[in-house]
Protein backbone atom coordinates (compact mmCIF):
# COMPACT_ATOMS: atom_id res chain seq x y z
CA UNK A 1 0.00 0.00 0.00
CA UNK A 2 0.96 3.43 -1.08
CA UNK A 3 2.02 5.71 1.87
CA UNK A 4 -0.13 9.34 2.46
CA UNK A 5 1.15 12.12 1.98
CA UNK A 6 2.74 13.44 5.70
CA UNK A 7 1.00 16.51 5.60
CA UNK A 8 -2.36 14.59 4.89
CA UNK A 9 -1.85 12.42 7.74
CA UNK A 10 -1.62 15.26 10.23
CA UNK A 11 -4.43 17.19 8.55
CA UNK A 12 -2.26 20.01 7.90
CA UNK A 13 -1.09 22.15 4.76
CA UNK A 14 2.12 22.02 3.43
CA UNK A 15 3.27 25.49 4.58
CA UNK A 16 2.55 24.71 8.37
CA UNK A 17 4.48 26.10 11.17
CA UNK A 18 7.07 23.62 13.44
CA UNK A 19 3.97 24.68 16.07
CA UNK A 20 1.16 23.88 13.93
CA UNK A 21 2.56 20.53 13.27
CA UNK A 22 3.62 19.65 16.72
CA UNK A 23 -0.10 20.64 17.86
CA UNK A 24 -2.02 18.55 15.44
CA UNK A 25 0.30 15.53 16.35
CA UNK A 26 -0.49 16.08 19.88
CA UNK A 27 -3.94 16.02 18.79
CA UNK A 28 -4.15 12.79 17.07
CA UNK A 29 -1.89 11.05 19.11
CA UNK A 30 -4.52 11.62 22.14
CA UNK A 31 -7.25 10.67 18.98
CA UNK A 32 -5.77 7.58 17.86
CA UNK A 33 -3.96 5.81 21.06
CA UNK A 34 -4.72 2.53 21.70
CA UNK A 35 -6.20 3.27 24.91
CA UNK A 36 -8.97 5.22 23.75
CA UNK A 37 -9.84 3.03 20.50
CA UNK A 38 -9.68 -0.97 22.18
CA UNK A 39 -12.01 -1.69 19.61
CA UNK A 40 -11.01 -0.20 16.78
CA UNK A 41 -8.24 -2.19 15.09
CA UNK A 42 -7.21 0.31 12.99
CA UNK A 43 -5.90 2.81 15.39
CA UNK A 44 -2.88 1.48 16.02
CA UNK A 45 -1.92 1.57 12.23
CA UNK A 46 -3.10 5.03 12.00
CA UNK A 47 -0.92 5.72 16.11
CA UNK A 48 1.98 4.65 14.13
CA UNK A 49 1.16 6.47 10.65
CA UNK A 50 0.76 9.59 12.96
CA UNK A 51 4.40 9.09 14.48
CA UNK A 52 5.89 8.15 11.14
CA UNK A 53 4.57 11.22 9.37
CA UNK A 54 5.97 13.43 12.42
CA UNK A 55 9.11 12.25 12.66
CA UNK A 56 9.76 13.10 9.26
CA UNK A 57 8.08 16.68 9.63
CA UNK A 58 9.15 18.04 12.89
CA UNK A 59 12.97 17.71 11.65
CA UNK A 60 13.85 20.19 9.74
CA UNK A 61 16.29 18.42 7.25
CA UNK A 62 14.00 15.63 6.76
CA UNK A 63 11.22 17.65 5.72
CA UNK A 64 13.39 19.30 3.23
CA UNK A 65 14.20 16.13 1.85
CA UNK A 66 10.56 14.71 1.83
CA UNK A 67 9.62 18.18 0.06
CA UNK A 68 11.86 17.95 -2.33
CA UNK A 69 11.92 14.18 -3.24
CA UNK A 70 8.41 12.46 -1.21
CA UNK A 71 8.76 9.62 0.36
CA UNK A 72 11.76 8.09 -1.37
CA UNK A 73 13.77 11.35 0.19
CA UNK A 74 13.74 9.94 3.40
CA UNK A 75 12.51 6.31 3.38
CA UNK A 76 15.27 4.65 1.16
CA UNK A 77 15.34 0.26 1.60
CA UNK A 78 18.01 0.37 4.67
CA UNK A 79 16.23 3.07 6.61
CA UNK A 80 12.80 0.97 6.20
CA UNK A 81 15.02 -1.84 7.76
CA UNK A 82 16.41 -0.01 10.34
CA UNK A 83 13.70 2.64 11.22
CA UNK A 84 13.18 2.72 15.15
CA UNK A 85 9.29 3.55 16.24
CA UNK A 86 10.74 4.03 19.46
CA UNK A 87 13.05 7.00 18.41
CA UNK A 88 10.40 8.42 16.58
CA UNK A 89 8.30 8.61 19.66
CA UNK A 90 10.91 9.62 21.60
CA UNK A 91 11.82 12.50 19.58
CA UNK A 92 7.92 13.36 19.11
CA UNK A 93 7.59 14.76 22.51
CA UNK A 94 11.33 15.74 23.20
CA UNK A 95 11.22 18.77 25.00
CA UNK A 96 7.65 18.17 26.98
CA UNK A 97 8.52 17.38 30.04
CA UNK A 98 10.64 14.50 29.58
CA UNK A 99 13.28 13.87 31.68
CA UNK A 100 15.57 11.04 33.09
CA UNK A 101 17.09 10.02 35.95
CA UNK A 102 19.41 7.34 37.81
CA UNK A 103 17.63 5.16 39.91
CA UNK A 104 20.81 2.66 40.69
CA UNK A 105 23.66 2.15 38.70
CA UNK A 106 21.87 -0.42 35.58
CA UNK A 107 18.72 1.25 36.52
CA UNK A 108 17.42 4.41 34.70
CA UNK A 109 14.14 6.27 34.54
CA UNK A 110 12.64 8.35 31.74
CA UNK A 111 10.27 10.25 32.22
CA UNK A 112 7.16 11.47 29.84
CA UNK A 113 4.56 14.46 30.43
CA UNK A 114 2.15 15.08 28.13
CA UNK A 115 -0.31 16.85 30.49
CA UNK A 116 -3.11 14.66 29.85
CA UNK A 117 -4.01 13.33 33.79
CA UNK A 118 -2.83 9.97 32.48
CA UNK A 119 -3.55 7.38 30.46
CA UNK A 120 -0.43 6.51 28.33
CA UNK A 121 1.04 4.05 31.09
CA UNK A 122 0.82 0.98 28.41
CA UNK A 123 1.86 2.86 25.26
CA UNK A 124 5.20 0.94 24.64
CA UNK A 125 3.67 -2.36 25.05
CA UNK A 126 0.70 -1.64 22.61
CA UNK A 127 2.99 0.92 20.01
CA UNK A 128 5.33 -2.25 19.65
CA UNK A 129 3.06 -5.27 20.20
CA UNK A 130 5.55 -6.88 23.00
CA UNK A 131 8.10 -7.03 20.59
CA UNK A 132 10.80 -4.77 21.87
CA UNK A 133 13.04 -2.70 20.04
CA UNK A 134 15.34 -4.48 16.84
CA UNK A 135 18.93 -5.91 17.55
CA UNK A 136 21.72 -4.06 16.86
CA UNK A 137 23.70 -6.42 14.20
CA UNK A 138 27.54 -6.19 13.85
CA UNK A 139 29.81 -8.49 12.56
CA UNK A 140 30.17 -12.41 13.86
CA UNK A 141 27.78 -10.62 16.85
CA UNK A 142 24.45 -9.69 17.28
CA UNK A 143 22.96 -8.01 20.46
CA UNK A 144 19.84 -9.12 21.60
CA UNK A 145 16.62 -7.97 21.42
CA UNK A 146 15.27 -5.18 23.92
CA UNK A 147 11.77 -6.54 25.92
CA UNK A 148 9.12 -3.82 26.30
CA UNK A 149 6.87 -4.46 29.25
CA UNK A 150 4.07 -2.47 30.81
CA UNK A 151 2.88 -3.19 34.51
CA UNK A 152 0.59 -1.56 37.01
CA UNK A 153 1.55 -0.69 40.20
CA UNK A 154 -0.63 1.41 42.97
CA UNK A 155 0.00 5.51 44.08
CA UNK A 156 1.47 4.33 46.78
CA UNK A 157 4.11 1.59 45.49
CA UNK A 158 5.16 4.13 42.67
CA UNK A 159 6.10 6.84 45.49
CA UNK A 160 7.54 4.54 47.72
CA UNK A 161 9.09 2.08 45.28
CA UNK A 162 8.41 -1.87 45.13
CA UNK A 163 9.22 -5.48 44.11
CA UNK A 164 6.65 -7.73 42.21
CA UNK A 165 6.88 -10.99 40.60
CA UNK A 166 7.20 -10.66 36.49
CA UNK A 167 6.75 -13.08 33.91
CA UNK A 168 9.18 -12.97 30.95
CA UNK A 169 9.72 -14.61 27.60
CA UNK A 170 12.99 -15.11 26.93
CA UNK A 171 13.65 -16.68 23.97
CA UNK A 172 10.77 -19.10 24.02
CA UNK A 173 11.30 -19.88 28.14
CA UNK A 174 9.05 -18.75 30.83
CA UNK A 175 11.27 -16.83 33.15
CA UNK A 176 9.92 -15.01 36.80
CA UNK A 177 12.30 -11.99 38.07
CA UNK A 178 11.74 -9.98 41.16
CA UNK A 179 11.11 -6.42 39.55
CA UNK A 180 12.95 -3.69 41.78
CA UNK A 181 10.57 -0.25 41.27
CA UNK A 182 12.46 2.61 42.15
CA UNK A 183 10.66 5.25 43.95
CA UNK A 184 9.54 8.18 41.89
CA UNK A 185 7.86 6.49 39.33
CA UNK A 186 4.82 8.23 38.29
CA UNK A 187 2.41 6.99 35.26
CA UNK A 188 4.64 6.47 32.20
CA UNK A 189 7.81 6.58 33.89
CA UNK A 190 9.76 4.01 31.83
CA UNK A 191 12.39 2.18 33.71
CA UNK A 192 15.34 0.88 31.99
CA UNK A 193 17.06 -2.26 33.38
CA UNK A 194 20.54 -3.27 31.31
CA UNK A 195 21.14 -6.77 29.69
CA UNK A 196 17.82 -7.98 31.41
CA UNK A 197 16.33 -8.55 27.61
CA UNK A 198 16.74 -11.31 25.23
CA UNK A 199 20.64 -13.20 25.35
CA UNK A 200 22.43 -11.87 22.67
CA UNK A 201 23.97 -14.29 19.47
CA UNK A 202 27.69 -15.34 18.70
CA UNK A 203 29.19 -13.24 22.15
CA UNK A 204 26.74 -10.37 21.34
CA UNK A 205 25.28 -8.54 24.32
CA UNK A 206 21.84 -9.17 26.31
CA UNK A 207 18.78 -6.46 25.03
CA UNK A 208 17.85 -4.24 28.06
CA UNK A 209 14.39 -5.01 29.28
CA UNK A 210 11.91 -1.71 29.19
CA UNK A 211 9.30 -1.32 31.82
CA UNK A 212 6.15 1.12 31.63
CA UNK A 213 4.34 1.68 34.99
CA UNK A 214 1.04 2.55 34.87
CA UNK A 215 -0.14 4.01 38.23
CA UNK A 216 -3.64 3.76 39.69
CA UNK A 217 -5.55 6.79 41.12
CA UNK A 218 -5.47 7.10 44.46
CA UNK A 219 -8.78 7.79 46.09
CA UNK A 220 -8.01 10.83 47.73
CA UNK A 221 -3.88 11.83 46.97
CA UNK A 222 -2.32 13.71 44.03
CA UNK A 223 0.68 13.95 42.79
CA UNK A 224 2.54 17.60 41.67
CA UNK A 225 6.33 16.66 40.50
CA UNK A 226 7.51 15.42 44.10
CA UNK A 227 4.76 16.54 46.35
CA UNK A 228 1.31 15.03 47.09
CA UNK A 229 -1.68 17.26 47.91
CA UNK A 230 -5.18 16.14 49.23
CA UNK A 231 -8.36 17.58 50.62
CA UNK A 232 -9.42 17.97 54.06
CA UNK A 233 -12.71 18.66 55.07
CA UNK A 234 -12.82 20.86 58.13
CA UNK A 235 -16.01 22.41 59.70
CA UNK A 236 -16.48 26.00 60.18
CA UNK A 237 -16.11 25.79 63.66
CA UNK A 238 -12.68 24.22 63.31
CA UNK A 239 -11.55 26.57 60.76
CA UNK A 240 -12.79 29.29 63.25
CA UNK A 241 -10.99 28.26 66.15
CA UNK A 242 -8.32 25.83 65.07
CA UNK A 243 -8.56 22.33 65.99
CA UNK A 244 -6.19 19.09 65.77
CA UNK A 245 -7.06 16.39 62.69
CA UNK A 246 -5.60 13.47 61.92
CA UNK A 247 -4.79 13.12 58.35
CA UNK A 248 -3.27 10.74 56.28
CA UNK A 249 -0.03 10.09 55.01
CA UNK A 250 2.07 7.95 52.30
CA UNK A 251 4.30 7.05 56.06
CA UNK A 252 0.73 6.55 58.26
CA UNK A 253 -1.37 9.39 59.81
CA UNK A 254 0.09 12.46 61.78
CA UNK A 255 -2.07 14.87 63.74
CA UNK A 256 -2.23 18.20 62.02
CA UNK A 257 -3.32 21.55 63.29
CA UNK A 258 -5.17 23.69 62.07
CA UNK A 259 -4.89 26.98 63.46
CA UNK A 260 -7.45 29.41 64.25
CA UNK A 261 -8.76 31.49 61.78
CA UNK A 262 -7.99 29.23 58.90
CA UNK A 263 -9.36 30.23 55.33
CA UNK A 264 -11.38 27.69 52.76
CA UNK A 265 -8.03 26.76 50.29
CA UNK A 266 -5.46 27.51 52.80
CA UNK A 267 -2.16 24.76 52.10
CA UNK A 268 -0.80 23.26 55.14
CA UNK A 269 2.57 21.45 54.81
CA UNK A 270 3.48 18.68 56.51
CA UNK A 271 7.63 18.52 55.62
CA UNK A 272 9.12 15.33 54.19
CA UNK A 273 5.87 13.67 53.45
CA UNK A 274 5.92 13.66 49.55
CA UNK A 275 6.98 11.51 46.86
CA UNK A 276 10.68 9.85 47.17
CA UNK A 277 13.15 10.12 44.17
CA UNK A 278 16.75 9.16 44.91
CA UNK A 279 18.11 11.69 47.84
CA UNK A 280 14.87 13.71 47.07
CA UNK A 281 11.47 14.06 48.88
CA UNK A 282 8.66 16.67 48.40
CA UNK A 283 6.38 17.45 51.16
CA UNK A 284 2.69 16.56 51.73
CA UNK A 285 -0.09 19.35 51.91
CA UNK A 286 -3.35 19.57 52.71
CA UNK A 287 -5.61 21.74 51.15
CA UNK A 288 -8.61 22.43 53.70
CA UNK A 289 -12.21 22.53 52.34
CA UNK A 290 -14.70 24.46 54.62
CA UNK A 291 -18.21 23.00 55.57
CA UNK A 292 -20.92 25.00 56.71
CA UNK A 293 -24.11 23.91 58.66
CA UNK A 294 -27.11 23.62 56.82
CA UNK A 295 -30.79 23.38 57.68
CA UNK A 296 -30.03 26.62 60.20
CA UNK A 297 -33.00 27.67 62.13
CA UNK A 298 -33.87 31.57 61.88
CA UNK A 299 -33.41 32.07 65.47
CA UNK A 300 -29.35 30.52 64.66
CA UNK A 301 -28.93 32.59 61.35
CA UNK A 302 -29.85 35.89 63.83
CA UNK A 303 -26.98 34.84 65.76
CA UNK A 304 -24.75 34.31 62.87
CA UNK A 305 -25.93 37.64 61.23
CA UNK A 306 -24.98 39.32 64.98
CA UNK A 307 -21.72 37.63 64.41
CA UNK A 308 -21.26 38.91 61.51
CA UNK A 309 -21.94 42.77 62.07
CA UNK A 310 -19.79 42.34 65.35
CA UNK A 311 -16.52 41.06 63.33
CA UNK A 312 -17.33 42.36 59.66
CA UNK A 313 -14.67 40.65 56.86
CA UNK A 314 -14.44 42.10 53.57
CA UNK A 315 -14.01 38.50 51.72
CA UNK A 316 -13.13 40.01 48.21
CA UNK A 317 -11.05 43.24 49.17
CA UNK A 318 -7.99 41.90 47.35
CA UNK A 319 -9.91 40.26 44.28
CA UNK A 320 -9.22 42.17 41.38
CA UNK A 321 -12.68 41.79 39.19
Amino acid sequence: MAKRDYYQVLGVSPTASQEEIRKAHRKLVRQYHPDANRDNPEAAEKFREVQEAYDVLSDVEKRRQYDQFGHAGVHGAEAAREADPFEAFRRANAGRGSRSWKASPNVTVEDFDFGTGGGFGDIFEQFFGGRGRRARVEPNKQRGSDIEHAVTISFEQAARGCTIPLQLNREGRIETIDLKIPAGVKDGSRVRLRGKGQPGVGGGPSGDLYITTRVVDHPYFRRDDLDVYMDLPVSIYEAILGAKVDVPTLDGKVTLTIPPGTSSGAKLRIKQRGIRRGNEQGDQFVVVRIIVPKNMSEQDKMLIEQLAAKYPVNARQDVRW
